[in-house]
């Protein structure tokens, strides 16, 4: 019994902490050392210096690592060539209102569906110079870039999350028509898409820190607090005067980025290259840098990552240290025994969300939740299709919430908008489409449905 309390201490420390103190990179160090206390005792020395080896080394540490140099370096040079100058002053003859910038930032989200650091990253900031010379608070566009990104990635069935989830499926008998059959049921995700559109068009409420931030903003206050929740992980912002260049300067480089994801089979680092590579073209080329101040902007923004790419490598090391500690352990493997069929979904979203949220990634969940949870769908008689849709509404839901998982800290970087003020903003909203969800899944059911 201890032990199962323990393996909950560091995430609730890291909560706490966070939230009273606003300094999430003190937190998050802090709570990867408490696990590693508790975790190795009196190897805690060694222990912690094998741990952040293997968090270093960390094929997934790398591929984030390389995501988050290669923007860092791609974004000061969208800003210091002036093209993103230039692509705001053309947006602004496209999005002439609060309403019409929001919806292009939904609509380029669609496009950029294939991964969630992609989404995240390029709508934001492609649109958050429009959407500050329209007043709109930066929670608003962090809202929305976050929620749509972990979305989109599974209810549109070509990215890369659909093909590693297809995967797992077939290991239970099942195939991509069944993950297609199961769209319809990923309730969370869907409705999650549906109130980002409803919200910047101004026809659904405004509620908790979202409803604030608009207070602040129609108050003559600005639409970005700086410091008001710690200092900043990530300052991407532009220094000093710049003039502005071509927009075509910005649209090449970001369409090369979108096209090489999709022709190098959904690779970011792919798209990432090629996209700095038209960039030196392109702006050595014109004239607008010189070699050597490319490589100076290129190295200022990577460099400008560093602090956020320590927080990220202690949250691997947590994010291990939580299930060897056995907390993915107690939420999973808790809730496959003697369940009636008709909260069988329930129960999988439930779970899944918390775990996600507890372990601060989804694809070790996804590993896990689908080989146990379809074969008690089966046992006991419940829908395999919407059981796989609960599963994937609870990736979608812990994903959105989790402030220390991958997809929040993209967020942060390409709005500002420190990680606990993004997950403050959703919270009201997404566990009222919690509810909705969990009382869809009892309607599917109690009716049979899938």
């Amino acid at each position: 019994m201890l032990d199962n309390i323990l393996a909950f201490l560091p995430v609730a420390f890291l909560i706490v902490y966070a939230v009273r103190t606003k300094k999430m990179a003190e937190a998050m160090v802090l709570a990867a050392l408490l696990a590693m206390v508790l975790l190795h005792r009196t190897d805690f020395l060694s222990g912690t210096i094998g741990d952040l080896y293997d968090a270093l080394a960390d094929p997934s540490y790398h591929f984030v690592l390389l995501i988050m140099m290669g923007f860092g370096g791609m974004i000061t040079l969208l800003q210091k060539s002036g093209a993103l100058l230039g692509f705001r002053d053309k947006l602004l003859k496209v999005a002439a209102g609060p309403k019409r910038t929001m919806a292009l930032a939904w609509a380029m989200a669609l496009l950029l569906f294939v991964d969630e650091y992609l989404n995240a990253l390029t709508v934001s900031f492609s649109v958050r110079d429009l959407a500050d010379r329209h007043r709109i608070p930066r929670e608003h566009l962090a809202f929305q870039a976050q929620g749509m990104a972990c979305s989109l990635c599974l209810v549109i069935p070509f990215s890369s999350w659909t093909a590693f989830i297809v995967g797992l499926m077939s290991e239970q008998g099942m195939d991509f028509g069944d993950y297609l059959a199961a769209i319809p049921y990923m309730f969370f995700p869907l409705l999650m898409i549906l109130v980002c559109l409803l919200l910047g068009m101004g026809l659904f409420p405004k509620v908790g820190q979202l409803k604030r931030a608009y207070e602040r903003v129609e108050g003559g206050g600005p639409v970005l607090v700086e410091g008001e929740s710690g200092p900043a992980l990530v300052d991407l912002a532009p220094q000093g005067e710049v003039e502005k260049s071509s927009a075509l300067n910005a649209v090449i480089p970001l369409v090369t980025l979108v096209v090489g994801v999709l022709i190098c089979d959904k690779d970011m680092i792919h798209g990432l290259v090629l996209a700095l590579l038209a960039q030196l073209v392109m702006y050595v080329g014109q004239r607008l840098m010189s070699i050597d101040a490319f490589f100076e902007c290129f190295f200022e923004g990577a460099k400008s990552m560093t602090p956020l790419a320590i927080v990220v490598c202690f949250s691997f090391v947590l994010s291990q240290a939580n299930r060897e500690l056995g907390l993915f352990d107690l939420l999973i493997q808790g809730a496959q025994y003697a369940l009636p069929p008709v909260l069988v979904p329930v129960v999988a979203f439930v779970t899944v969300g918390l775990t996600t949220f507890a372990v601060g990634g989804c694809w070790v969940v996804m590993t896990v939740a689908i080989p146990v949870f379809l074969p008690i769908a089966l046992a006991v008689g419940a829908s395999a299709t919407v059981v796989v849709a609960a599963v994937m509404s609870g990736i979608c839901l812990g994903y959105c919430l989790c402030f220390y998982a991958d997809a929040v800290f993209m967020t942060m970087t390409g709005t500002g908008v420190p990680n606990m003020d993004i997950i403050r903003t959703m919270m009201p909203y997404a566990l009222g489409l919690s509810a909705v969800t969990i009382l869809g899944y009892l309607l599917c059911g109690l009716l049979g449905l899938g």
